[in-house]
Parts: C-alpha cells; structure tokens; sequence
C-alpha cells in the first residue's frame, strides 16, 4: 500500500495541531506559575492605607501605625513606604505630581506576616491600627489581586480546554485520513486478507504509516510552536512588569512541552488503529 509520509498533507496537519498545543499549553503553564508566584508572594502581605489630607498628620498616624505594627507578635516586617514611591506607582494614572498642590495621596506602609493574612490576623492587625492611626485601613495584599487571580483562573481553563479541543482535532484528522485510505486501498486490503492477513496486521501497517506521519510532523510542529513561545516570552519579558515576569517557564513546563508531540504520535496511532480494526470488521 502507498505510504505518502511527509508528502502527503497528514504530517502538516499534524504539525500544526502541535504548534498550537505546544503554544495554548505553553500560555496555560505560563498563567499558571503567575498565580503561583503571585499568590506566595502575597499570602504574607497586608497593607495600611493612611487616609487623611492633612500631611503632618497623615505622616503621623503612619509612622505610630508601623510602631504598633513592629511590636505584634508574628509581623516579620514593617516599612514605610516613601512618599515619592507612592507618586511614581500612580503617575500613570495621575501624572507627575508638583509639590504638595497635586491630589493629596494616603501614606503606606507595607507589612509582612510569618504565617499569613487570614481573616482573625486581619482583624486584629485592623483593631490595633485603628487605636492609633484612626485614618488608616488595613487589607491583606492578596485581596487588591482577586480579580486577577479570577481572570487567570479562567484563562487556565481556556487554555486546557483548547488543548483537548486540538487532541480532538488531531484525532479526527486522522480518522478521516485512515478512512479515505481504507476506501482507496480496498481491494489489496481483501487480497491481504485472501491470501492469510489479519486485522491486527492490516491496522499495524495503518498504524506504522501514521506514527511515521505523525512523528514527522511533530517535531516540525514542537519546533515551530516552541519558536513562538520564546519570542513572545521576548515580547513580554520587556514589559518589565513583575506579575509578568513571575510567568516565566519553569525546566519542568519545557519537559511538559516537549512531550506533546509524543502525546499527538501515540493519540495518533491509537486512533488509527482503532478506526481501522473497527472499520474491516464491518467491511469484510
């Protein structure tokens, strides 16, 4: 029986339905190490917000606020952030502040826990505040990112679901593939069985021709889809954002990577001789 291999149009296909898994599955693990990343950093952190215009007084109330704050037992850290850190995280938003005729800005102060933000530490960080910095507000740095860790969670569900929505795919691709050769191949597949062959033979032959296609492919397509994951990690590492950097691929997301085009040969192969097996019994 003719075997096409890669000049055939199957190994393309499958090539591509492995670029793009590689690139879906590369995205969902990128999504998934930012959360991670992200939520550790955070687990630990809280915030105190010193709401008051006059500056004297707001400086006030933020320094008693990180006196307080140094003495409770499990608090690790306690820092003041300055005040031109605090004009230059929001000068995106509200341009370069002149002086003090700018929007006034509440003082910060960033807190670090041993164990921890729940919401009993909360409270009690809030009671004990709130005695000596009426104007402040305490919240656990991790409740600011919800939303964020929401819409991640979401794309992490997206990108599994496109990648068994292209193992579907590639699945039916050579369903088709493996049907239209058994239609064209039919009468040498009755003589193979005249002359002694079995099913399992004639599926082996579909099968070996497909895993060679298959394999083809998949290396041309983990090529590309591995071509596009670094230049668009290129793209973003220039961003320069710390929630985007802490997605950078780990040595074992690569290994996971690499694996999808033996994941494609074996889904592959599987279904070819599955569709092959199924199809003799009916045709012969």
């Amino acid at each position: 029986m003719p075997q096409g291999r890669l000049a055939g149009p199957m190994p393309w296909v499958i090539a591509i339905m492995v670029a793009l898994t590689v690139i879906a599955a590369a995205a969902g693990l990128a999504l998934s190490n930012t959360a991670s990343n992200a939520s550790d950093a955070l687990s630990g952190g809280a915030t105190v917000q010193v709401v008051e215009a006059n500056p004297a007084e707001r400086d006030r109330q933020a320094k008693e606020a990180a006196r307080v704050l140094q003495a409770t037992p499990g608090v690790i850290d306690v820092r003041i952030v300055s005040q031109q850190e605090v004009e230059k995280l929001i000068e995106p938003w509200l341009g370069v502040r002149t002086g003090e005729d700018g929007i006034p800005v509440p003082a910060l102060v960033d807190v670090r826990l041993r164990d921890g933000v729940d919401g009993e530490k909360l409270g009690q960080l809030r009671r004990q505040v709130r005695q000596v910095a009426p104007a402040a507000r305490v919240d656990a740095q991790s409740t600011w990112l919800k939303p964020v860790f929401s819409a991640i969670d979401s794309l992490q569900w997206l990108a599994l679901a496109l990648v068994a929505l292209l193992g579907f795919a590639l699945a039916a691709a050579v369903l088709l593939a493996v049907r239209t050769a058994l239609g064209t191949n039919r009468e040498t597949i009755e003589i193979v069985h005249l002359l002694g062959g079995t099913d399992s033979q004639i599926a082996r032959i579909f099968q070996r021709t497909i895993g060679f296609d298959a394999a083809g492919g998949g290396a041309v397509g983990l090529g590309l889809g591995l071509v596009v994951v670094l230049l668009l990690g290129q793209r973003f590492e220039g961003l320069g954002a710390g929630l985007v950097d802490s997605g950078a691929l780990d040595w074992i997301d690569w290994v996971l990577l690499a694996l999808v085009p033996i994941a494609g040969v074996a889904l592959a192969m599987v279904t070819a001789r599955l569709t092959v097996i199924r199809a003799l019994r009916k045709m012969l």
